[in-house]
């Protein structure tokens, strides 16, 4: 079994909670594969979702008869906590931090990095950082924070030295 982001464009019948809840747990029942977390952005415009499942294509199948659109669909690993820890999602997050990562970048590299520069997070202590996707191709990672505002976040990944393409505000219902 592996770890697959999906990420999806909303369409403007999922643009409430309640209508988001109703989807997905339609696709908790309906699809054999475990869904891990779904964090769907603050004005429903976008969705990303993290599913255990044996292969790529079954599981954009699944989601295409869903009425669900898959902009990406990559293999990712957990970086930052355990991943049962994640199906329990405890914590509060609240942004999701896109990076488009360098093309000479390797997953080793990656890591190394992230372990020397995670201990500056400290320096901006009213954001907590939770966990990290990295696509297995080394193409893009999501990172996970709880935090005040846009700024804070900014402020972190200025202490940790790792670019943002895109900062998503995510909504509290899920």
């Amino acid at each position: 079994m592996a770890l697959y982001l999906i990420e999806s464009s909303l369409n403007e019948n999922l643009k409430n909670t309640e209508a988001f809840e109703e989807k997905v747990s339609s696709l908790e029942q309906n699809l054999q594969e475990e869904l891990i977390e779904v964090q769907v952005a603050s004005d429903f415009g976008r969705a990303f979702f993290i599913f255990e499942a044996e292969e790529e294509a079954g599981l954009k199948s699944a989601l295409e008869g869903e009425q669900l659109p898959v902009d990406l669909a990559k293999e990712v690993r957990i970086v930052g906590q355990e991943l049962e820890e994640a199906k329990k999602q405890k914590e509060k997050i609240n942004y999701l931090v896109e990076w488009n990562l360098p093309d000479n970048l390797t997953m080793d590299q990656y890591l190394e990095r992230k372990k020397k520069n995670s201990v500056h997070y400290a320096e901006v202590p009213e954001v907590s950082f939770s966990r990290t996707y990295v696509c297995e191709d080394m193409t893009k990672c999501l990172c996970f924070y709880d935090a005040p505002d846009d700024e804070s976040v900014v402020r972190a990944r200025e202490a940790v030295k790792a670019p943002i393409d895109n900062i998503t505000q995510l909504s509290d219902k899920k």
